[in-house]
């Protein structure tokens, strides 16, 4: 019997390595520059909600006594010290990126940010003025040593810790915040790029807030807090009111990383360490840019040579034609491949249901909807022409909940019927339903995706999508939002799986189905692109079917606990994880069930919390040609990527994959942009 840790590799280890690929992004030279900086600041921002989330949860169980192991076999404190030991040198290398190879590179480029203490006199001066005029009344310095509490330090703040020196000559410590309503990358000049950094000009002029007082020194930190508030049932009989004491309880939530320079003084990182009570291994040492969020405003420079080329995204044929979207769609399904397939396909689903006389009521699910939102207009603009509209706003969707917020009260204003999910699970599928009176009686059609109806990200992460007409999936698809907005307990559904109802155990039959043909007549194949592998069952019923020889490929663009290759436990299987221009994710199940190909598209990830604590979709494809399209273009187009691909390795270190020696480089994503997957899913005349 192999030890837990043989089997499975650590999850919090493995989304650390996942957020290594992302800072090797930043080191590609075939990445334009601009672009790299974007990888550093995402890196960053992906690690600060990982300490947000992840770690302050294994600190609250630590400190709770929880005894409970990972699948691993870890403790919490067993995981808190082996992620410290690899998080901090893993941003200390995104410092040294920043610092020795991308800022030189923009120099080369005329694009340049500048230290304060390196200016010309006259270049001072003019920074010296912005500082008196736009900053300084921004900002209020605070003593937090000595003080009988500490003033509030702000999440993911930037602050400068401040050494004053009072009249008996002993240590007084205060705080100045960079200001966030201003830019934080100011230009000097009006027309030449060159930038310096918000808390340089500040520290520059730091003695003006405080005249007459001696000032020995100013030191920049950070502050990363728990922002991990869980809508508990008991507390949750008012889920509005309870939404809202979340969002202000997140701005509160206790410190759980501090990041200083190596510059300051070990009694200065004592004291703000004492007043966040944290620990040595709480606190990273950087030696460069501290929350390079920045990096954002720095990438927005007028310099479209630097930047990836526009994405002119391909709309499928069976929309591009004379008929309405109704019409193509009930003459046959239609699969969707974002970004490289237009998201309007999906917004003009959902527009003409809303001008459509005919369309009798539509209703949608919406998770993470974005800032701008036709869908969301559209589903007004519906509701005030007189049609049924329900929207199931899932309210827990975790940094989206204020904005989803906005967004149901407007609804709410323009007659839709809001519903708000459940103080139990959150609702994560992705659906639409459109009720539509035809000749021949009342139709329905379904869109069901793998991604958010947010445009914004529909531009920036690769997702898929099925427009169809199948009586039973839609009638599936209806059962179930009367299970999301009103009082069902629907246990049995004609085709599609969903979580927690049976998703998991159609998941597992599936792959035992495959284990079972392929031990009578061979040829077992199942390919699962995904963005997390980490449910125990769902792996182990992976190891069982590889033990019986069938062929796994498992392309897994995050978190994956599976370890492959191993002699006598995985040999038949390959991870492989894609990061590029886009974030990977689509989720699709692959099995090839003796000949009938059997695939699945949704919203689910293998891991606990999909299955068990979510509502989630999975839908079949039945048409053959569409499903020769996710095997043959789809998915072997990933699996063939030896340019932006990594191959797991069964210690859970990754490895870059390159062309052979007989092999033409592949990006998938780039292969995509040219070759859109949907492109031929139907001929003419089909």
């Amino acid at each position: 019997m192999r030890l837990a840790q043989d089997r499975y590799l650590n999850r919090e280890l493995s989304w650390l390595r996942f957020n290594e690929r992302v800072l090797e992004e930043a080191v590609v030279p075939s990445n334009p520059l601009l672009e790299r900086l974007k990888f550093l600041a995402i890196f960053e921002s992906n690690l600060d909600e990982f300490y947000m989330v992840r770690v302050s949860g294994l600190i609250e169980q630590f400190e709770s006594h929880v005894l409970e192991t990972s699948p691993d076999g870890l403790t919490p404190n067993d995981q808190l010290l082996q992620i410290s030991q690899t998080a901090e040198p893993l941003r200390r290398r995104a410092a040294q990126v920043l610092h020795l190879m991308l800022l030189p590179e923009l120099e080369r480029h005329g694009v340049q940010v500048r230290s304060y203490a390196n200016l010309s006199e006259r270049q001072r001066r003019d920074l010296d003025r912005y500082f008196q005029s736009e900053v300084f009344p921004l900002c209020t310095p605070l003593i937090i040593h000595p003080a009988p509490t500490l003033p509030f330090i702000s999440n993911r703040s930037l602050n400068l810790a401040v050494e004053l020196v009072d009249d008996r000559g002993e240590l007084r410590l205060a705080r100045v915040k960079i200001p966030t309503v201003i830019p934080r990358v100011v230009r000097l000049g009006k027309r030449k790029n060159e930038f310096v950094l918000l808390e340089e000009i500040i520290a520059g002029n730091i003695q003006a807030f405080f005249p007459g007082v001696e000032v020995r020194g100013a030191h920049l930190f950070r502050v990363v807090r728990d922002a991990d508030f869980e809508i508990r049932e008991l507390e949750a009989s008012d889920l509005i009111s309870t939404i809202e004491e979340t969002l202000r309880l997140r701005r509160f939530g206790d410190p759980v990383l501090l990041e200083v320079q190596p510059s300051m003084p070990e009694a200065v990182r004592n004291i703000l360490m004492e007043s966040l009570k944290l620990d040595e291994e709480d606190v990273f040492q950087i030696d460069g840019m501290l929350g390079m969020e920045a990096l954002w405003e720095l990438s927005a420079i007028d310099k479209p040579a630097l930047r990836f080329p526009a994405l002119i995204p391909h709309l499928p044929e069976a929309l591009n034609g004379s008929k309405s979207i109704f019409e193509a769609v009930r003459q046959k399904d239609v699969l969707l491949h974002h970004p490289y397939d237009s998201f309007r396909a999906v917004e003009e689903f959902v527009a003409s249901a809303a001008k459509d006389p005919a369309v009798l009521g539509i209703k949608q699910t919406l998770y993470r909807v974005g800032k701008e939102s036709p869908i969301v207009e559209s589903l007004s603009a519906a509701a005030v022409e007189g049609k049924q509209v329900a929207a199931m706003v899932e309210l827990k969707a975790r940094f989206d909940e204020s904005n989803n917020l906005i967004w149901a009260r407007a609804l709410e204003r323009a007659g839709v019927h809001v519903t708000y999910g459940f103080t139990e699970f959150k609702t994560h599928c992705k659906l639409c339903l459109v009720v539509r009176r035809e000749a021949d009686g009342v139709r329905q059609y379904a869109h069901i995706g793998t991604g958010n109806y947010n445009p914004a990200t529909a531009r920036q992460y690769t997702d898929v999508g099925l427009l169809t007409a199948d009586e039973e999936i839609c009638q599936d698809i209806s059962e179930l939002f009367n299970y999301l907005t009103g009082f069902s307990r629907q246990t049995k559904y004609r085709k599609i799986l969903v979580a927690p109802v049976n998703l998991r155990d159609g998941i597992l039959q599936r792959i035992r189905r495959e284990t079972r043909l392929h031990r009578q007549d061979g040829n077992g194949r199942i390919i699962f692109k995904l963005n997390s592998l980490v449910d125990p069952e769902v792996i182990d019923a992976l190891y069982e079917a590889s033990n019986a020889g069938v062929n796994i490929d498992l392309i897994i663009r995050g978190i994956c606990c599976l370890r492959p290759g191993v002699e006598g436990l995985s040999e038949n299987i390959r991870v492989c994880s894609i990061v590029g221009r886009f974030l990977e994710h689509s989720r699709v199940l692959y099995f090839h069930n003796g000949g009938e190909s059997d695939v699945l598209l949704g919203s689910a990830d293998a891991m606990r919390r999909n299955l068990d604590r979510r509502v989630e979709v999975l839908v079949p494809v039945e048409n053959a040609k569409l499903i020769a399209v996710v095997r043959d273009r789809l998915l072997r187009t990933c699996m063939e990527d030896n340019v932006k691909s990594w191959e797991l390795q069964s210690d859970g270190t990754y490895v870059r994959k390159h062309p052979a020696d007989t092999t033409k480089p592949l990006s998938a994503q780039e292969w995509f942009m040219t070759h859109p997957a949907t492109r031929y899913q139907f001929k003419k005349g089909d």
